[in-house]
């Protein structure tokens, strides 16, 4: 895969000659014009291209294909190494194991059952793109799931969803479940940070609960120092949004730039330190947090200071839940309630007082004969 030739295509696909891969173009072309971003192109045009080189191995034409390639798929997905855990610190934690320090789960060698799950959908999608001009093969090759349509089709949202089967082949996806730090965590995290720059961008982080990329665009005429807001662009809709950030943060960020210098106005105020200044990428971000779990033994990543963010907001009962979607930018609430739960990781010292808690005696009223308890209950 290679980047695209225009904005109307951001990615391209080509086989091992190099050539163009005609029918995943149109398909992507009709993603931009649908106003997907490009890295939704970029994500749906890698799936396509996993299954492009099962057809190619197995020797199947696209508008041939059926569901015994689509099991090909998926079986070869489910059993081969994932070129991208070789990023993986030798001799770290193993795959598929849980960090000590974290508690998060390691990525199996793998590739995810939602890595799967999409890429099934993926081609699903790709499938029903040419099926409505009258291309490819009479069926859709991945199969559908009448149920979850069902499930899925207009309801009241006061009603809860209805429980519905997964379709065939589908993987069993695990539930969401958010990855904040404890206060003790967020510490040791901080401790880590090199220079002021990384103690000003993780401040911001934690204390706005921007997404990795919203906070790495902000300019200097995005900043409301009196306000105490930044104006980012939300990953989801593309418009201009504020999000609120701490005094400390702010401090921090203005010790940052007094230290580094101003910007131009239409550059982002995090650059990097070395050679000339560049605009700070998402990959030398989250190598910034992958040092700092590297020295400590764990494994987050910029996406859990956002979901630390949210967990602080969400048990605060200075806030309520929609005052915390608000913040978050969620557009669901029931999305905003998923950090209200709480996970055993919090109940460490109320377990422990359990634990040590002496266990209460059963005491009977005195007019109870001792021989009936024993009778019915089989101890006195």
């Amino acid at each position: 895969m290679a980047g695209g030739v225009g904005p109307l295509l951001p990615w391209v696909v080509r086989d091992e000659a190099g050539r163009e891969v005609e029918p995943v173009s149109g398909y992507l072309r009709d993603l931009v014009l649908g106003d997907c971003s490009p890295l939704t192109c970029r994500s749906y045009a890698y799936d396509l291209l996993r299954w492009f080189r099962v057809l190619w191995a197995v020797g199947v034409a696209w508008e041939r294909a059926t569901e015994t390639e689509t099991a090909t798929l998926v079986g070869w997905l489910r059993s081969a190494f994932n070129p991208q855990r070789r990023r993986s610190v030798a001799g770290g934690v193993s795959p598929g194991s849980v960090n000590p320090v974290t508690g998060k789960l390691v990525p199996a060698a793998g590739y995810a059952p939602a890595t799967i799950a999409h890429n099934l959908t993926s081609v699903h999608e790709f499938y029903a793109f040419h099926l409505h001009f009258g291309r490819g093969p009479l069926v859709n090759p991945v199969p559908e799931n009448p149920a979850r349509r069902g499930a899925l089709a207009h309801r009241s949202p006061m009603e809860a969803r209805p429980a519905h089967r997964r379709g065939r082949l589908r993987p069993k996806v695990p539930a969401y479940r958010p990855r904040a730090m404890s206060d003790q965590r967020w510490e040791e995290l901080f401790a880590q940070m090199r220079c002021t720059r990384d103690r000003a961008l993780l401040a911001c982080y934690v204390s706005s609960g921007a997404r990795a990329s919203e906070l790495l665009g902000v300019r200097l005429g995005d900043v409301e120092w009196s306000g105490g807001r930044l104006w980012v662009v939300s990953k989801g809709t593309r418009a201009r949004q504020q999000v609120p950030v701490s005094p400390q943060a702010l401090a921090y960020l203005a010790a940052y730039l007094e230290e580094a210098g101003l910007p131009a106005d239409d550059e982002p105020v995090w650059r990097t330190r070395r050679g000339d200044p560049r605009p700070l990428t998402y990959w030398a971000a989250r190598r910034i947090i992958q040092r700092a779990g590297e020295a400590l033994g764990a494994n987050w990543t910029l996406h859990d200071l956002r979901h630390t963010a949210a967990t602080r907001l969400a048990r605060d009962p200075a806030f309520t839940l929609a005052e915390v979607q608000t913040i978050l930018r969620h557009a669901h609430v029931t999305t905003t309630a998923l950090y209200t739960v709480v996970g055993i990781e919090d109940l460490v010292e109320k377990l422990a007082e359990h634990y040590q808690r002496p266990r209460p005696t059963v005491k009977w009223n005195p007019g109870y004969d001792p021989a009936d308890i024993e009778a019915v209950f089989g101890a006195r």
